[in-house]
């Protein structure tokens, strides 16, 4: 797997669970300040998060990839991940088509270049298992996402969608590209 800047990529496995956990809520808790209410945010877990990333993990081998910094004092520690697979989009999507679904940066890390990496990745994981499209969604209002997916190649196709959070529906936005 590839290196850049001291962040090195492999598979996650089962007991990388509490550590993509923390990356997750960390991301989230940066990531979606000011674009969800503080009380979601706030009600994130990292235990909860955890216990549903063994499952994934344990269900499904490969099917996310970590970053993790080449640094002996910190044991390697993770900060990043992204996770990709067949799209579960029910609207006819074009044969051949793959999603990113999820790609999340510790605060901390974010502008070193491990998001280009991660997504980079993900995208020649899809290629390799016979994916000639992707999709992603991405919170409409999430416009530090959106350019960051856009100066990459996707755009908006057109598609949208609500997310359910916990203060309600939020609308979501689906962006695609070809590989």
């Amino acid at each position: 797997m590839p290196t850049v800047a001291g962040i090195t990529l492999r598979e996650a496995t089962v007991g990388d669970a509490g550590a993509i956990a923390e990356v997750h809520v960390a991301s989230w808790r940066w990531a979606y300040d000011g674009l969800l209410p503080p009380s979601v945010l706030d009600a994130l877990s990292v235990e909860g998060r955890a216990a549903a990333w063994h499952t994934v993990l344990a269900d499904a081998p490969g099917a996310v990839t970590v970053a993790v910094v080449d640094d002996d004092d910190n044991g390697g520690a993770i900060v990043g991940f992204v996770s990709v697979g067949p799209t579960p989009d029910e609207d006819d999507p074009p044969p051949g088509t793959g999603a990113l679904f999820a790609l999340y940066l510790h605060p901390d890390t974010v502008g070193a270049g491990a998001g280009k990496t991660l997504l980079e990745h993900g995208e020649a994981q899809l290629r390799d298992e016979g994916f000639t499209r992707a999709t992603l969604w991405v919170l409409e209002t999430n416009e530090r996402a959106r350019r960051f997916y856009e100066r990459r190649g996707w755009a908006w196709d057109g598609a949208r969608g609500e997310h359910r959070f916990d203060c309600g529906n939020r609308p979501i936005v689906r962006y695609a590209r070809e590989l």
